[in-house]
């Protein structure tokens, strides 16, 4: 079998995952899935894992991760691990699978922070009061 390379991204974070044979390892920036913290983000990882069921258990699946915060390094990690399991399985069955549960596990959330505009104070579009009383 071949390498699969498959990539995902939330927001600034960007995810490349590789999967290959191997004993069923999953390493997060090259820390195991089993360490991984907040244990919130760890159990939103193994959500695709956990659906694709006893495929992942001869497969290695290594994540580098980079840019933006914890909640979306781990989005982008998920969506990446399945779209390589999706690559990896022939059928369309897991695909349809993920679809039902959760849409974002193999479509990105375009969404982007709004850019600020100018004489607004920090946010992008709280104005500044002004009273003529």
């Amino acid at each position: 079998m071949k390498t699969i390379n498959t990539s995902g991204k939330r927001k600034r974070a960007i995810a490349r995952a590789t999967l290959r044979e191997g004993k069923g390892l999953i390493r997060i920036n090259n820390v195991n899935i089993e360490h991984y913290q907040p244990t919130l983000y760890r159990l939103k990882l193994r959500e695709p894992l956990l659906l694709a069921g006893d495929a992942v258990g001869s497969l290695d699946i290594d994540v580098r991760v980079a840019g933006g915060g914890i909640a979306s390094q781990s989005d982008a990690a998920r969506l990446a691990i399945a779209k390589a399991l999706i690559a990896h399985s022939k059928n369309d069955k897991l695909r349809e699978q993920f679809l039902k549960y959760d849409r974002t596990l193999l479509v990105a959330d375009v969404r982007r922070k709004e850019t600020h505009k100018p004489n607004r104070h920090g946010k992008a579009r709280a104005k500044v009061a002004k009273s003529y009383r």
